[in-house]
């Protein structure tokens, strides 16, 4: 009897001492804190926000936060509208970025295409914060800094797939995909509210060219462990199937140096894809060609990746351009950029006549391993025609294989829905047709309607323990860059350059006495894209007399303001044109004081 009641006194005491610590000041304050802290993490909502990507080609940037902590994926350009004259690059509005940089703890890029890295030069300049990449996007990335003066040094980290970065709440992991560029990775961000899974741009190869195939594996393992939103790119969400392998470009190069033994074969692909490139190298050591690289982005890319180990070239096969005249034309490929019919670029100049080391004729074959961007299309055509006129044979997609897209197509989509199973979904890199054929396809995997977002450039996209939901907007848009200039070129001065193009410049010159207030010399009518002057000798001096009446009158009258004086004669001058020509030239008078 004793040792069980000893037993249970024993209990007793156990259970008070138990009920005593839990009761304790000390611990109840702890307790409370946590209680606190989760209380305050349950109200604090992540914020996901697209300030480029969404309803366009190019210019990707993805802003992600959650408390005071924000991380940023990508920071691309676009290339400009056929309405944005004289506009050299488009780049994404960061003022939002601007105002929260004590925030950003990273950029994290998925790869280094220019519509992911190319607005970072003029990023880095305000916002100076740790760049994250695996060796070849840092490569290209510090050959693009090289040609920017930035104030401060920017931190360039280099990553491997696998890799996993701490940024203050948020945790990074790189992860292998196929893509046309080397080291491409999609990258898994976990939060405090969950994971989220931003695809980059990616496609599934089977057998690649060089490299192994996307990591599926670990997207599968990451899918299991649960996955809160997918961000997945959506440029080839309407066509059907896979994207066929990089090995069929290779193929069919061998193919064509076969047909073409005994012509110089111009090859013009993105300086980007370095795996197109090598199989281009490998194919001239097999049959004895000298490879020629033109183009500066070509040899930028070439050259980083040929120092970074990304390339093998074997001895004696790469030559300098200006070598090729040592040459006959059977022993020579020429690798080149212009493939989206860029003016400035080295295919643009070897077919206007205006490179200084290629001639091209009718002995030249040229090879177009890419498709035209959505826009380019007018360009690209403008140089199949110049190159037929010339003589030389056009290849290209449509007769041959010489080019696969980077992007996944519905099958390889609906892979990576699978894999990440995830609970919400963010379709984004399209046009609006892109996003809503990608909406459609996860529809059809069974995702619910009310759990699919499709977003907007500078639309915020709120998740918290209660769901996710669009809740206002940040500040957005387009920077433009011309020359030197930064966003010194807005909505103004596009429409005076629209002005200009479409109907000319009428100048009015005239010099006028402010004491006696009368004309001492002019109008001189200038005439800029308006009529021809010899052949308007009549119009010009209608002009020039009614412009003469309309200052007279005002300074008859007394005015000396010569804002009002300017817009008196801007009127009558519009009015007068209008109704002889049905035009609208741009009027400016000029007013001149003595």
């Amino acid at each position: 009897m004793y040792p069980i009641m000893s037993f249970c006194f024993c209990v007793l005491l156990y259970g008070c001492g138990l009920s005593g610590a839990r009761m304790h000041p000390a611990n109840n304050e702890r307790e409370n804190a946590v209680l606190r802290r989760k209380k305050e993490l349950s109200k604090t909502k992540l914020k996901i926000i697209s300030l480029g990507g969404l309803n366009e080609i190019g210019k990707n940037l993805t802003c992600i936060e959650y408390g005071n902590d924000m991380v940023i994926i990508d920071c691309g350009l676009g290339f400009p509208e056929e309405d944005m004259l004289g506009i050299d690059l488009v780049i994404p509005d960061i003022t939002y970025l601007e105002k929260n940089s004590d925030r950003i703890r990273g950029i994290l890029l998925t790869h280094g295409h220019e519509d992911h890295i190319g607005a970072l030069p003029y990023v880095l300049k305000t916002v100076n914060v740790p760049v994250y990449g695996t060796g070849l996007t840092i490569g290209i990335l510090e050959n693009k800094l090289l040609e920017h003066e930035l104030d401060t040094a920017p931190e360039l980290i280099t990553v491997e797939a696998g890799d996993r970065v701490s940024l203050g709440c948020f945790e990074a992991e790189f992860i292998h995909v196929n893509h046309s560029i080397a080291d491409s990775c999609c990258i898994a961000l976990r939060t405090p509210v969950g994971t989220i899974v931003h695809s980059g741009d990616f496609k599934l190869d089977i057998t690649p060219a060089v490299g192994e195939m996307m990591d599926i594996t670990r997207l599968g393992e990451i899918g299991r462990e649960g996955v809160l939103l997918l961000m997945c790119e959506s440029t080839n969400a309407e066509r059907p199937g896979y994207s066929p392998s990089e090995r069929k470009v290779g193929a069919s190069f061998g193919n064509l140096l076969q047909t073409y033994r005994n012509n110089r074969i111009i090859i013009a692909t993105f300086s980007s894809n370095v795996h197109r490139v090598q199989q281009i190298i490998d194919l001239s050591a097999k049959y004895n060609r000298k490879v020629a690289i033109t183009g500066r982005s070509m040899l930028n890319v070439v050259g980083a990746a040929v120092r970074l180990g990304y390339m093998n070239v074997p001895d004696g096969v790469l030559i300098d351009i200006s070598e090729i005249k040592k040459y006959s034309p059977e022993q020579l490929i020429v690798v080149t950029t212009g493939s989206q019919g860029e003016p400035m670029s080295a295919l643009y100049r070897m077919t206007f006549s205006g490179h200084d080391k290629v001639t091209l004729d009718s002995n030249d074959v040229v090879v177009l391993s890419a498709n035209p961007i959505p826009g380019n299309e007018k360009l690209v055509g403008k140089i199949i025609n110049e190159l037929y006129r010339r003589g030389v044979t056009v290849v290209n997609d449509a007769t041959a294989e010489v080019h696969v897209s980077g992007h996944a197509c519905r099958e390889e989509l609906m892979l990576m829905h699978a894999l990440t199973k995830p609970k919400y979904f963010m379709p984004i890199h399209g046009e609006y047709r892109h996003l809503i054929n990608h909406k459609n396809l996860a529809l059809k995997m069974g995702m619910p309607s009310e759990n699919i977002f499709v977003s907007a450039i500078g639309k915020v996209l709120e998740i918290d323990g209660e769901g996710a939901r669009f809740n206002g907007s940040v500040p957005s848009g387009k920077v433009l860059i011309d020359g030197y200039g930064v966003g010194d070129v807005g909505n103004v001065v596009l429409r005076d350059r629209r002005h200009l193009a479409q109907d000319g410049l009428i100048a009015i010159v005239v010099t006028v006495d402010t004491d006696e207030l009368e004309i001492v010399s002019g109008p001189d009518i200038i005439s800029r894209g308006f009529v021809y002057v010899k052949e308007s000798e009549d119009l010009m001096e209608e002009i020039r007399d009614l412009s003469y009446e309309s200052i007279s009158d005002c300074l008859l009258s007394g005015a000396d303001d010569w804002i009002q004086l300017k817009t008196k004669v801007k009127d009558d001058v519009s009015k007068f044109l209008y109704s002889k020509t049905k035009r609208n030239p741009m009027i400016l008078p000029i007013i001149m004081e003595v």
